[in-house]
């Protein structure tokens, strides 16, 4: 490998011949840092919050932070990347979003933690989204910006194993923090996110774009970020679609894990938060393992679309798995089949997506933003369906009213297998 990625100064991405060592682990770092930053909270924190904040509605004020966040996250990933797309400072055109996004982020975080009300609450969490997710939007630019089709697989793999870590570390470093400071607990992975974004930006070789280059922009231009022609582009709109049902399916264990452990398997909340840990340890040793067999395998075979199907079939599995499950043994066994499934669907998944993009060329930040849609819009709709399932007074396996997570899990079961249904209509990537 070289020292650094061959990169275009000006003009449209294209395959670069070689891929550089020092882009890669810059690039998995500040993936890394992202998801550290973001996932602690999702994972744990906010559900402390809630609780401390609202305990008798520590159920619906969760969803309502979460979902009133995933909006603005939703809003904000696009036009982010819209703007990436067009921005031309002479030392880039992905670092400020980069850098602007990463401090927004810092600063919802910091308003998580000292919240005293809900109303606070919520506005810190859609300022983390906000942030967070214009980080993402141009992250998720330099792929097509800097790494081969070739390779797109095996990088894809790389950037599944960095969020597998980040979920590890945020869930082992959040509980263990908690239980000193919750405001510790948001803050220091907030702070690693900032240091990761920082030290990526200072050594990427940005592509720049000439300002003679750049298209005008308006606030038509502005809200076609969010759209894309399924007609023209069904490739494309195939892989949206999978993408969100995958997202609704995960989202159901994600965010409600620590009031499952309590409500369904009859933990103590101080057991519940040492446990998650160690269930997301588990997981994510089968996310590194199935992204680092799959991802490259998928580059040498030429194939993704088998690959996906069966990620998210294995994933529908370890969700039911969940859903019956009435001891801890059980809860890892399920653990493992979605950390596999997931290890397996987002080494690929995201290489084939960067195969689809509908204009790779000219508008790759936007159109991988539209695709970011698809894994934010479940963070809002998961939250708000999730009480409708969960009050079903039958077929339940707790005691506690408004814990049915047996229906919840059986449905994100579902989405799973729509995940894999939809990946079977692509027709430019085999």
């Amino acid at each position: 490998m070289t020292a650094s990625p061959v990169i275009r100064k000006s003009g449209p991405p294209g395959d670069t011949p070689r891929l550089g060592a020092r882009f890669v682990l810059s690039f998995g770092f500040g993936y890394f840092g992202l998801w550290l930053g973001f996932l602690t909270p999702v994972m744990l924190v906010l559900q402390i919050r809630a609780e401390e904040i609202a305990p008798d509605s520590k159920s619906s004020t969760l969803s309502l932070v979460l979902g009133v966040g995933a909006v603005f996250g939703l809003l904000a990933n696009p036009v982010a990347g819209r703007l990436s797309d067009r921005c031309t400072w002479r030392l880039g055109m992905r670092r400020p979003i980069l850098l602007a996004g990463a401090l927004l982020g810092f600063a919802g975080l910091l308003l998580v933690a000292v919240a005293g009300g809900v109303p606070m609450l919520v506005i810190g969490w859609s300022l983390a989204q906000i942030g967070c997710n214009a980080v993402l939007a141009a992250l998720m630019a330099l792929m097509p910006d800097h790494v081969p089709q070739g390779a797109r697989g095996r990088v894809s793999g790389l950037l599944g194993v960095a969020q597998a870590l980040a979920a590890t570390a945020g869930a082992t470093v959040g509980g263990a923090l908690s239980e000193v400071s919750t405001a510790a607990a948001v803050l220091v992975p907030g702070s690693v996110m900032v240091v990761a974004v920082t030290v990526m930006c200072l050594t990427l070789r940005d592509r720049v774009l000439p300002a003679a280059e750049r298209t005008p922009l308006n606030w038509g231009d502005l809200m076609r970020s969010f759209t894309f022609s399924p007609r023209r582009h069904p490739d494309f709109a195939w892989a949206w679609l999978s993408r969100f049902a995958i997202f609704m399916a995960i989202s159901a264990v994600l965010n409600y894990q620590l009031f499952y452990l309590t409500d369904q398997l009859g933990l103590v909340e101080g057991h519940a938060t040492r446990i998650i840990p160690l269930g997301v340890m588990v997981q994510t040793v089968v996310v590194v393992a199935g992204s680092a067999v799959f991802g490259p395998l998928s580059d040498r075979t030429g194939r993704r679309k088998v690959f996906v199907i069966a990620a998210a079939g294995v994933a529908a599995a370890g969700l039911l798995v969940l859903a019956l499950a009435t001891a801890l043994p059980i809860y890892f066994a399920g653990m493992v089949l979605i950390g596999l499934g997931q290890g397996i669907y987002f080494a690929v998944d995201m290489a084939l997506v960067t195969d689809v993009l509908p204009d790779r060329e000219r508008d790759a930040a936007k159109d991988l933003g539209v695709i970011n849609v698809a894994n934010l819009l479940p963070q809002s709709l998961a939250p708000a369906m999730a009480p409708v399932f969960l009050t079903i007074g039958f077929g339940t396996l707790s005691s506690e009213p408004g814990s049915n997570y047996l229906m919840l899990f059986a449905v994100g079961a579902l989405f799973a297998v729509l995940s894999a249904v939809c990946i079977a209509p692509i027709r430019g990537v085999r």
